[in-house]
């Protein structure tokens, strides 16, 4: 007998998208699709339940509706603009709906459940009339894993389901399987009113709200995909209640795999803030990539076992080009399924900031028609291309992607590394002494200048924890806490690594590294794992010998690294990382559920670093420490 739910929704649903929905047993996936159906009002509804021409279908859809175009000159190429207002993550309008008396931290914004309920129902109320709700099936993490959480999404934008495509991994046979106690995460997604272009252009009344109780995302009047697709960093947030409560990790983590030698490879996770280096260390040459962005980490027999939560790649394309980033600049120029947004378009071909020649004076961007010259209603001149302008492709087009992407199992992470923009402080490189303290002094002092891949905060220097505090939604103390926990408890624990791509000279300000140092750094941490060379011991962690390094710089950069080069970016700088101590404890001074262990931590690297001071002054040479 069917459901009160199938009924209601054959007076909106065609026969066929009924049938697929039949093979779907779970009761509350026939109640969300009925609910948004209901609420929302679409003119049809289209199941997706997976096959080739259901794909094909939405990706042509895609075209149709012009939230995308194909006039570019290489094949498998498209190009979709957001609003000029829709460029971002949004932090303001991104609040957790939190039931009365509940309390997630000051640290969050946050909306009173039934107020915010009752806001964004009154937004979604009508919104798909006269168009198409599409409905997508998927899997965070590989089919048929311990570590997956099935996802689900109800949207009106043909462009975000063509995004899902690319990003995730399909997963209409897993629903067809799941019992009816699976915790499940869903979205409902309108793009809302659009205008002449297919923009959103009710840009004021946009919202994101997140229903932690029910798993459930809510977006609306936005199109941006870090706000639209909701099982990114939305999904994310309900993933990391999910996981603490639960005792295991989901991660703003990249995941590589790094060669060394007798045909070894060692997996390193890396967090990063956006536009610090994440994706150019996830694609290295000659190592490989298993994740950029998410990972689910688990304890498995007393080992560090991680997935990527993604089997795709939503990347900033700001700097992509062919001498620093050969192997995705190659992607953006060659056949093959590729979604560009926010890019400038002239002459057949997508434009973006530093991709390593001349721009066009005029094209079409998010703006509209775009002149060299033209400014907002501010006077501030447009760029060509947006700064967080992206490229959206499928991992398994990389001649790079790891073999291991869809392994159940996952793989063994041996090192997690922590980075930032530091322009003053830490060294380009370090290792923790334990887990606690790495954890500690290069995760929880996770200290970086703000970026445009948020709404109104580029330029601002801050404590971004992790490179996750803007999703965290349990207290941090707590997440803090159960890290630490986490840690303890395996028997195999990935060594933790502090690294710094943008230490700059302090009497000419220029950076000290260039792009590519970074594959230095990461083949010495592969080197640390196995034990294969020593370190000195300074007071802020364990750095390389010079004549570890040197090598390395000539085998994998060509290039000669002169010991002038190690004394400026290795001299421990006592000063600033004082001055870099005391911001991260009055960080943690005013927040609930911090361990004790933290402030320990942080005390007895100031201690270390006032010992240093007295015996060799404020910049201290890597050559006065002990080799271990």
């Amino acid at each position: 007998m069917e459901n009160e739910y199938i009924i209601k929704l054959r007076k909106k649903v065609g026969k066929e998208e009924i049938n697929k929905l039949l093979k779907i047993k779970n009761e509350s996936i026939h109640k969300f699709i009925a609910d948004a159906v209901t609420l929302c009002q679409p003119k049809d509804v289209f199941i997706c339940s997976d096959t080739p021409d259901e794909v094909a279908h939405i990706k042509n859809m895609a075209i149709v509706s012009r939230e995308e175009s194909s006039a570019l000159a290489i094949p498998g190429h498209t190009f979709h603009f957001d609003g000029f207002y829709d460029q971002g993550r949004d932090r303001e309008v991104t609040k957790f709906l939190v039931p009365e008396g509940e309390e997630l931290g000051s640290s969050l914004n946050q909306i009173e459940r039934k107020q915010g309920l009752a806001e964004i129902t009154s937004l979604l109320k009508g919104s798909m009339k006269g168009k198409t709700m599409i409905v997508r099936f998927l899997t965070l993490g590989p089919v048929n894993s311990l570590f997956t959480i099935p996802c689900m999404e109800c949207t009106d934008s043909w462009y975000v389901a063509h995004s899902v495509d690319l990003l995730y991994r399909k997963g209409f046979e897993t629903f067809c399987n799941i019992s009816d106690d699976t915790a499940i995460f869903k979205t409902l997604h309108t793009a809302g009113k659009l205008d002449e272009n297919m923009i959103s252009s009710d840009y004021d009344k946009k919202r994101i709200y997140i229903d932690h109780i029910t798993n459930v995302v809510y977006s609306v009047n936005t199109q941006y995909a870090g706000n639209s697709v909701g099982f990114k960093k939305l999904a994310l947030r309900l993933a990391i209640r999910e996981s603490h409560k639960n005792n295991w990790l989901a991660e703003h983590f990249m995941v590589i795999g790094v060669h060394g030698k007798n045909n070894r490879k060692t997996y390193l996770a890396g967090a990063f803030p956006s536009a610090c280096g994440k994706t150019s260390t996830a694609m290295l040459e000659e190592e490989t990539i298993l994740s950029d962005d998410i990972a689910y980490v688990r304890n498995i027999d007393g080992k560090c076992r991680a997935v990527n939560v993604e089997s795709g790649i939503f990347g900033i394309i700001q700097d992509v080009n062919p001498k620093d980033d050969p192997l995705i600049y190659r992607i953006l120029t060659t056949p093959g399924e590729v979604i560009f947004s926010n890019i400038l378009i002239k002459d057949a071909r997508p434009w973006w900031l530093g991709m390593g020649e001349p721009l066009p004076k005029e094209g079409r961007n998010y703006s509209g028609w775009w002149y060299e010259g033209k400014t907002d209603e501010k006077g501030e001149k447009i760029l060509p291309a947006h700064k967080n302008a992206r490229y959206t492709v499928a991992l398994k087009s990389l001649e790079n992607c790891d073999p291991q992407l869809d392994n159940p199992a996952g793989v063994q992470i041996d090192g997690i590394m922590y980075g930032g923009r530091d322009y003053k402080a830490y060294v380009p490189v370090q290792q923790g002494f334990s887990w606690q303290h790495g954890i500690i002094a290069y995760g929880a002092a996770l200290e970086t200048e703000t970026t445009f891949a948020t709404l109104g905060a580029e330029g601002r220097y801050e404590i971004n924890v992790m490179s996750i505090q803007d999703f965290v939604s349990i207290p941090l103390g707590r997440y803090i806490k159960n890290y630490l926990k986490f840690g303890e408890e395996l028997k195999d624990k990935p060594l933790i690594f502090g690294v710094n791509y943008f230490l700059k000279d302090r009497t000419t300000g220029e950076f000290l590294n260039e792009r590519k140092d970074k594959h230095i750094w990461v083949k010495w941490m592969e080197l640390r794992v196995h034990n294969d060379v020593k370190a000195r011991e300074t007071p802020t962690g364990l750095i390389p010998l010079y004549e570890d390094i040197a090598p390395l710089f000539q085998k994998i950069r060509g290039k000669i690294y002169t010991k002038d080069d190690y004394e400026k970016q290795f001299t421990i700088r006592i000063p600033e990382n004082l001055m870099k101590i005391e911001r991260v404890w009055n960080f943690w001074k005013e927040l609930p559920e911090v361990p004790d262990e933290l402030f320990g931590i942080l005390q007895g690297q100031k201690e270390r670093l006032l010992k240093a001071q007295k015996e060799y002054g404020d910049y201290v040479s890597p050559d006065v420490f002990e080799v271990s």
